[in-house]
């Protein structure tokens, strides 16, 4: 699973997962010992993470949800994602 972008010790993976059980548009994140799964409108999925580093994944998703959406869209159809401009 490809990163998509490495931003204040979050790292963030976008991948299909066919016959997932969140069956939307997501992403993965890890920090340290957190892992969370949250959709495109920020909402957490499953896992856990710091609520700090939650709030700065939250920000990115904003920022960020068009080309998201248009990574989803390619991973979707088993092809690459292309990188995504981290929080600075």
């Amino acid at each position: 699973m490809p990163a998509v972008a490495m931003f204040y010790g979050i790292i963030v993976y976008l991948h299909s997962e066919r016959g997932s059980k969140h069956h939307r548009p997501h992403l993965h994140a890890r920090c340290g010992d957190g892992k969370v799964a949250v959709d495109f409108d920020g909402e957490v999925l499953a896992g856990s993470f710091p609520v700090k580093k939650l709030a700065l994944l939250r920000a990115w998703i904003v920022l960020h949800r068009e080309e998201l959406e248009a990574d989803w869209l390619l991973a979707s159809s088993g092809q690459a994602v292309f990188r995504i401009e981290p929080l600075r």
